[in-house]
């Protein structure tokens, strides 16, 4: 059995469609499509369904894509172990992190960065039910999600930050010379939030939900980004995660209130597959993420937006 076989087989389980594996793995298609007979001739079973084109795998098929995955991690892992023997860790910190953390991400990134310079570092914005479903394929490190909220399966979880929760509005509108707004105030407010598809809107419908109230934004998005670029306006208010403010800041003419602080906290921290041995860039960045408190610095953040005029 060779490792490109288990490449080719690999590509095609993650683009699923032939050409465009066997593009991502600079070969013809025949030339890719053949590796996997020979795969197939050399375990005895048949892995791919046949048809004019893709049409998925075998229930033996299957099997093989999770061995394949698993074995293909252990050759990148020995290789980072390696690396470390020659003068320093090399290779891609593959990073998958929810969008309302991906504004907090840089403060972990760029310190690691800074002691193992010779490492690519690879961030995609990813729900937290595509984070764990990634890392368990190995095409995920590390993720970056909540920790405590829905189901993560079978990981490893480093908690990194409690979310506080502001809201984002005019400053002079109907909140202003307030010092807390309360959850069920926000009914009847014009809301711009993320979409009921993401884990922060789900909690925060959570919040609304315990203080009775149900509030029904008008404009809903699946960036932060796009939040700011409406409240800017001043016509919206939001409720941002306190790490947003980090990169985005306040923007003029608005200003940050806290929400009342409800009932339950949710903590935004790493997850890492239960993995044995642990991957030498994961590790690598935890050793990083301990030297570093984040909370605090997130905090002195808010306090910034708070005493600001």
């Amino acid at each position: 059995m060779l490792l490109r076989q288990l490449e080719y087989l690999s590509a095609l389980a993650r683009e699923r469609h032939f050409a465009r594996a066997a593009a991502a793995c600079g070969v013809s298609q025949p030339a890719l499509s053949a590796g996997i007979r020979r795969l197939e001739a050399e375990l005895g079973v048949q892995i791919v369904r046949r048809g004019r084109r893709f049409e998925g795998f075998t229930p033996e098929g299957e099997r093989v894509v999770r061995w394949t995955h698993r074995i293909l991690a252990d050759q990148e892992a020995l290789r980072h172990d390696l690396s470390t023997l020659r003068g320093g860790l090399s290779g891609q910190l593959r990073i998958g992190a929810i969008p309302t953390a991906l504004t907090a991400i840089s403060l972990l990134t760029a310190p690691f960065r800074e002691r193992h310079p010779l490492v690519r570092i690879s961030v995609q914005s990813l729900s937290s039910r595509e984070i764990v479903h990634r890392l368990a394929e190995f095409e995920l490190d590390v993720g970056m999600t909540y920790v405590d909220g829905e189901p993560l399966g079978t990981v490893r979880t480093v908690p990194l930050y409690a979310e506080r929760y502001l809201l984002l509005t005019a400053s002079d509108g109907k909140f202003a010379g307030r010092d807390e707004v309360g959850w069920a105030e926000l009914a009847d407010t014009e809301m711009c939030l993320l979409a009921p598809s993401m884990q922060n809107r789900r909690i925060l419908d959570s919040h609304f939900a315990e203080a009775g109230v149900t509030v029904l934004p008008s404009i809903e998005a699946d960036a932060v980004s796009v939040l700011y670029a409406h409240v800017g306006t001043r016509q919206w208010s939001t409720v941002i995660a306190h790490p947003w403010l980090y990169m985005f800041g306040v923007p003029a003419g608005m200003r940050v209130i806290p929400m009342a602080r409800p009932s339950r906290t949710y903590q935004v921290g790493l997850v890492l597959a239960d993995r044995d041995p642990e991957p030498m860039l994961a590790r690598a960045l935890l050793e990083v993420t301990r030297e570093i408190d984040l909370r605090a610095a997130l905090n002195d953040v808010v306090r910034t937006h708070l005493d600001s005029p």
